[in-house]
């Protein structure tokens, strides 16, 4: 036997063995696709784009499932449905969401600014205008409470109750447009379950009109097409170049701050509010 190889045969065997190499890898150093969670961006095409949208809502949904449980379950909500909770400890929810409405439109409005166009997505201005359409809502409830505006304006927010909006302003200023939206989207359902278990036991337990409530209504509806305008946007930011685990930690980040929100509900109110409203019975 020849022991001496030529320099063809070494040539041959250098490549077998780089094959071999490859090979014996496997998947994991197969190169990621652009549909794939973990990498950035989105493959060609807007359906394809709508598609990991919509993945990347199901898997933040998912991620987000224990602290929707914790919002639901706070001790304010078990209060209100008892009718334990006193009529200023509600006040003081909508004497913070005055705070909250006037920074989130104005934190829509900026985003509206970036990220709206013309011919194409109005996704946040129409936020914008959705807040401005509640803040009378809250002022028709604070009078029916025997508040007035100036009195939500003399109130002291608690700092607990205001870490929301600022995220959303920080947001605003710092997050793409997918961040944005994935997040509003995920976290705007469960803020409105409470707000419509609120809505029902202010009328079926307080004593309240359902006409005295709109406030509550106002957010406790679903926004029509609002899930498929998020997807859009979303997509549209996963075309940029955005990245699913950055749209995850937004997302994560917002849902906290909405636990935090509903946590400090449950704490005396951070000034004293001149309520009229009686007790329930």
């Amino acid at each position: 036997m020849n022991l001496k190889a030529s320099p063809k045969a070494l040539s041959l065997g250098v490549l077998l063995a780089g094959i071999l190499l490859i090979v014996s890898g496997g998947a994991t150093r197969l190169p990621a696709q652009s549909g794939d969670l973990g990498v950035c961006g989105a493959p060609p095409g807007t359906s394809a784009a709508k598609a990991k949208a919509r993945r990347l809502v199901r898997a933040i949904r998912t991620d987000l499932a224990a602290v929707e449980t914790q919002i639901r379950q706070v001790p304010f909500m078990a209060e209100v449905e008892a009718g334990t909770a006193t009529v200023e400890q509600i006040a003081a929810v909508v004497a913070e969401e005055y705070s909250i409405i006037r920074s989130d439109m104005n934190s829509f409005s900026q985003m509206a600014a970036q990220w709206d166009t013309p011919q194409g997505s109005h996704f946040f201005g129409d936020l914008a205008f959705g807040e401005e359409l509640a803040l009378p809502l809250v002022l028709d409830f604070a009078a029916h409470a025997g508040l007035s505006e100036e009195d939500l304006a003399a109130y002291e927010p608690r700092p607990k109750g205001q870490t929301y909006p600022s995220r959303v302003a920080w947001i605003a200023s710092n997050a793409g447009r997918a961040s944005a939206a994935a997040s509003f989207l995920v976290n705007f359902a469960v803020f409105g379950e409470n707000m419509g278990r609120v809505r029902d036991a202010l009328v079926n337990v307080y004593g309240f009109a359902p006409g005295q409530v709109e406030f509550f209504t106002f957010f406790a509806e679903p926004i029509p097409g609002f899930e498929d305008d998020a997807i859009e946007v979303i997509a549209a930011g996963l075309q940029e170049g955005a990245c699913p685990r950055d749209v995850r930690r937004s997302a994560r980040l917002l849902q906290a701050y909405e636990l935090d929100f509903w946590q400090a509900a449950s704490e005396p109110p951070g000034s004293p509010l001149p309520v009229t409203w009686p007790q329930p019975h």
